[in-house]
């Protein structure tokens, strides 16, 4: 472990990482790259392969369309909505799941199956619990004297039932995370604390909460990139359109209809790298945040 690398070590190693350079190459940094150049297409022939003239065009284009700001509007309503609010209902389970209760097995798997179930199979089932007519949501509502409510027919309701569906799927995941998180807390510090006489609050607030900085400072990044990223709930919810009156639309569906619906690749690759730097900056002011925040 301690010898120095030669070159005939190094040429060894690469020689074992070449299979997986080769994939990471061909299929992560070409692509990066072409969709780069792609973007500043302004003259082309995607048929023949041949670019007549590249600038700025599909940028000032982005930035002049009121779509891309509405689409840009409804991501950051989104990621706004569904991460905090995500993120404190998967803590306040996990905190339920560490308690010595029965069938703690049981909950841990029925919490974490929409993890492993398809997109489409979820959201076509939110979308028959969604009906106005017939839905188990406006069943409820109407137990309790309320109107139905359009979730997915009126634009001012498109956004919260995607945050709602988006919330109920992302919570497994969380909450398996945060237990890992809380089972390496030194429960020491509990002991201690009670001794003490810290009540249940304090204890949470002073213990839990620092010492589960790293792990909540890690689905915090995770999730919002994720949100940035989200499609196909939005897809499958309303029916391959963007909500009513583009009431969901988000920057990956306006991605998707400017390349598949309206060919215009150029633009398509413009935004995709527009969603790039807002995903990085969102990022950056996280990892900024946690120097000063996380108690590693």
């Amino acid at each position: 472990m301690n010898e120095r690398p030669s070159l005939r070590s190094t040429v060894q190693a690469l020689l074992y990482l070449l299979p997986a350079l080769a994939v990471i190459g061909v299929f992560t940094l070409y692509p990066i790259l072409s969709s780069l150049d792609i973007s500043f297409y302004t003259r082309y022939n995607f048929y023949k392969n041949i670019v007549y003239e590249r600038g700025l065009d599909n940028y000032t284009t982005m930035l002049s369309d009121p779509e891309f700001w509405l689409a840009m509007k409804n991501t950051l309503i989104f990621v706004l909505g569904t991460v905090p609010l995500t993120m404190a209902i998967s803590l306040m389970i996990a905190l339920l799941l560490t308690a010595n209760i029965k069938g703690r097995a049981f909950f841990r798997s029925v919490y974490f199956l929409p993890v492993v179930t398809s997109v489409v199979a979820i959201s076509m089932v939110w979308r028959w619990m969604y009906h106005s007519e017939y839905g188990l949501l406006n069943s409820l509502l109407g137990w309790f004297g309320l109107s139905p409510v359009g979730w997915l027919t009126k634009p001012e309701w498109a956004m919260p039932a995607l945050i709602i569906l988006s919330v109920w799927k992302g919570l497994g995941y969380n909450i398996i995370i945060f237990l890992a998180g809380l089972q390496s807390i030194d429960q020491r510090m509990y002991l201690a604390a009670r001794v003490d006489g810290a009540r249940s609050w304090h204890r949470f607030w002073r213990i839990t909460l620092p010492m589960l900085s790293p792990t909540t400072m890690y689905i915090s990044i995770v999730s919002v990139i994720a949100s940035f990223k989200v499609f196909d709930e939005i897809f499958a919810l309303f029916g391959g359109r963007p909500g009513p009156g583009n009431s969901a639309m988000t920057v990956v569906y306006y991605i998707f209809q400017k390349f598949y619906v309206e060919s215009k690749f150029g633009l398509a690759a413009a935004a995709s790298y527009a969603l790039f730097a807002v995903t990085l900056l969102f990022t950056l002011i996280q990892l900024y945040i946690s120097r000063k925040r996380v108690h590693y």
